[in-house]
């Protein structure tokens, strides 16, 4: 799984506006529904809130992976974005969220959703990516630095 083919620029926003983290999902999701993904915003919306309300998706380095399964879209789908001033996303260390990565897949589709949560996680193990994603600021440096981590990983180099 590549995710910087599911993320590309046009589902990444920096900066988000939001100033929390109930409006910063929203800000996504809609970036979503804009991009013409998602075949119900508001079930979307829904399922990613009442999946936070469960526990926090904040899982430190200044990311959080809000996600859920829902029937508002047929296949995993993504978009990601740099709030213009950190969130507090009640994360795991503590810390306010600089990063964050929605995703949303289709109750039956568990697979891709997992692979895509445990890549995401992996590549902010590597600080040369935790670094390029703190200084890029456009929503192509962003994905930029996503594919270019990629490849890296893929390789074998990091």
């Amino acid at each position: 799984m590549e995710l910087s083919k599911l993320l590309t620029p046009d589902r990444i926003c920096v900066p988000l506006q939001a100033a929390d983290k109930t409006g910063a999902i929203t800000e996504l999701i809609d970036l979503l529904a804009e991009g013409g993904v998602l075949l119900n915003r508001d079930a979307a919306l829904d399922a990613v809130l009442t999946r936070e309300a469960e526990r926090t998706t904040g899982i430190g380095y200044g990311l959080a992976i809000p996600h859920g399964k829902s029937d508002g879209c047929d296949r995993l789908i993504m978009a990601a974005g740099k709030p213009a001033s950190p969130v507090d996303f009640q994360s795991l260390d503590g810390r306010p969220v600089s990063f964050i990565v929605l995703l949303i897949s289709p109750p039956d589709q568990t697979g891709p959703h997992i692979q895509a949560l445990a890549k995401i996680s992996r590549l902010m193990n590597i600080e040369e990516f935790r670094e390029a994603v703190d200084q890029a600021a456009t929503a192509n440096e962003l994905h930029q630095a996503i594919a270019t981590s990629e490849s890296t990983e893929l390789s074998g180099k990091a």
